[in-house]
């Protein structure tokens, strides 16, 4: 029974981490590696001698991005994926609790696959309409809003909440994973045929959602294994609520068990998580938009070198989400651990942005402790607590509610991941200093809105020696 159990959780891990492996690199990453290509300086590049030129500046740039407001392009065509993304969250959330959760994932990674091929099509047509582009990333974000509610609710199924801080965070690696393997990929191609930088990538992902179609399993009872045990128990002696934390548990119970409404009512934790994931995702989604041009400008790489310099941002975000994680599940302390990564990812980012760029050790150092810190608190809030408030015992066992917390948390969360790369857009004429202050002040902000009412989260556990000890949950 134990081997069937561990190669059913491996039926289930397995298709839901190739879905956001190749979400990840789908379309967010190639983009940000093919906008230096987009538009590139001219004066750097060898002019084909069969070439009648009649713009010296711009003959090598893609139109319609040739123009000197290119950057605030970029920005919104970042935004057209990521308020459909943002918008299209709270939807699916909806939509996850009522369809089979197999069908729902393949539909959306086949559909994911086709918008992104067509994107990359644009090069071979000769399309230079901005319209088309943007109509693209729009309907990409709509389909690919299928895909985290419903590998979070999949995999926090099969799990419990004693380390479900570590496995997730094992388990979220995949995103970094995903994009890397997206700069990668991009990196191959964005010299000679951008185009193919986002069709190998869409031909990836619909071959995957035929992978998750036969072999994901949604629930262990599908496969006849024991469920997780998601609460702690009410009988243990060990420990006694204070009589505060005993009202509170009481008014949570009237919560409904399905719907926003009923998990709105877990509002304490939603909310203000969901706030904090907003700054949070923010700092994070500018990075990924705009990590490989800034490095571009900065420190004079290549296309190709940008995008693969950037990769060492995710991979400290490996790190970063394996760890928090851990250490959340060793202390109990999910908003504590969010905060102290948080803090400490502000002055990281200060001297990133001045010393960064002095030598190649410094610059790989920094990458990989700013990805460490920001990605950290994102991938533990949109993986383990979401989780662990979409199983509350509130919602009464129900096990799809747990899509719609996770797409309320990472719907607002995306809000954030909307508003990054625009302002990025918007500021980065003013100065790449500006960026980073905006970037900096992100993050302290996500620390302030968790800390707001962080107060409500101690609860005092006596033990039964009359000691007792303060969890940050």
């Amino acid at each position: 029974m134990y081997i069937y159990f561990v190669l059913s959780s491996i039926l289930v891990l397995c298709p839901s981490v190739f879905h956001h492996i190749f979400i990840s690199n789908s379309l967010l990453k190639p983009i940000s590696i093919v906008k230096s290509q987009l538009h590139r300086n001219c004066s750097t590049v060898v002019k084909p001698a069969d070439l009648n030129i009649t713009d010296n500046d711009t003959w090598c740039d893609w139109a319609p991005f040739d123009q000197n407001n290119y950057q605030s392009l970029f920005g919104y065509l970042d935004n057209s994926f990521l308020v459909a993304y943002a918008i299209g969250m709270f939807i699916s959330g909806i939509f996850g609790e009522r369809l089979p959760l197999r069908y729902y994932l393949s539909f959306g990674m086949l559909m994911s696959g086709l918008f992104t091929c067509l994107f990359g099509l644009g090069f071979y047509l000769n399309i230079h309409s901005l319209g088309y582009y943007a109509f693209i990333q729009v309907m990409n974000g709509l389909m690919q809003t299928t895909g985290w509610p419903a590998v979070v609710a999949c995999v926090g199924n099969w799990f419990g909440k004693g380390k479900r801080g570590f496995i997730m965070g094992v388990w979220n690696s995949h995103t970094s994973v995903g994009n890397i393997l997206g700069s990668l990929i991009a990196g191959v191609y964005v010299s000679s045929a951008w185009g193919m930088s986002f069709i190998v990538p869409g031909l990836i992902i619909a071959s995957t959602g035929i992978l998750c179609f036969f072999f994901l399993v949604e629930k262990p009872e599908d496969v006849s294994c024991t469920p997780p045990q998601h609460h702690v128990s009410q009988n243990r002696n060990i420990y006694h609520l204070n009589r505060s934390a005993t009202r509170q548990l009481e008014l949570i119970q009237v919560c409904s068990s399905t719907g926003f409404h009923g998990v709105l009512c877990l509002s304490q934790g939603v909310v203000e998580f969901s706030l904090c994931l907003l700054f949070a995702k923010l700092v994070s989604y500018t990075f990924l938009y705009w990590l490989p041009l800034y490095i571009s400008n900065v420190a004079h790489f290549k296309a190709k070198e940008a995008g693969d310099m950037s990769t060492l941002f995710d991979v400290g975000g490996i790190v970063g989400g394996i760890m928090a994680g851990l250490v959340s599940d060793y202390t109990g302390g999910r908003a504590t651990t969010c905060c102290v990564m948080l803090l400490g990812a502000a002055p990281m980012l200060f001297l990133y942005n001045y010393i960064g760029q002095r030598s190649l050790g410094t610059t790989i150092g920094m990458l990989l402790l700013c990805g460490g810190l920001v990605n950290g608190p994102y991938a533990l809030i949109t993986t383990a607590v979401s989780a662990d408030l979409g199983t509350h015992e509130s919602l009464r066992g129900n096990s799809r509610a747990l899509s719609t917390v996770t797409a309320i948390i990472d719907g607002t969360g995306s809000i954030g991941a909307a508003l990054g790369p625009l302002l990025a857009g918007i500021i980065s004429p003013t100065g790449w200093n500006n960026v980073f202050y905006m970037l900096i002040s992100a993050d302290v902000l996500a620390c302030l809105v968790r800390n707001i009412t962080l107060f409500n989260d101690i609860t005092i556990h006596f033990t039964l020696s009359g000691g007792y000890k303060i969890l940050l949950l």
